[in-house]
């Protein structure tokens, strides 16, 4: 980051600017930043649901090529057993199934959370003007 001196004329309009932080504002402000804290988190959570949506997707393809006589491991907590193909692939697609709502769980979170920050950047924004800076 470069630091820089203030002109005089940019000096004057923060000292003009200064308000008080009233206690409404500190409480929109914390808000503002366990919501910004909580969004970051389900990014997080979406993006980890998608790589393990894909992987089960990438593992059905494969077992299309699997012998229908065959077992199949199938991984059930720290255990693999070993299950027949059509068992596999159904319960492969329940996965799918239950981490597709999860996204769309968490997506809709996501949104509520999003548009809660939008609105307390408005509030803050017409109160503090240049002197906060809530972009994330």
């Amino acid at each position: 980051m470069q630091r820089r001196m203030l002109s005089k004329e940019d000096e004057a309009a923060v000292g003009n600017d200064e308000l008080e932080v009233r206690r409404e504002d500190q409480d929109k402000i914390n808000k503002f930043s366990r919501l910004h804290q909580r969004e970051t988190l389900l990014e997080e959570d979406l993006k980890t649901r998608a790589k393990e949506k894909e992987d089960l997707e990438e593992i059905s393809n494969e077992l299309e090529l699997a012998d229908e006589d065959e077992k199949i491991p199938y991984k059930l907590g720290d255990a693999f057993i070993m299950l027949p193909l059509p068992e596999v692939q159904e319960l492969l697609a329940q996965g799918t199934s239950k981490i597709e709502k999860s996204v769309s769980a968490t997506e809709a979170k996501l949104h509520n959370i999003r548009e809660e920050m939008e609105s307390l950047k408005v509030d803050l924004y017409a109160r503090f003007g240049k002197s906060i800076n809530l972009e994330t």
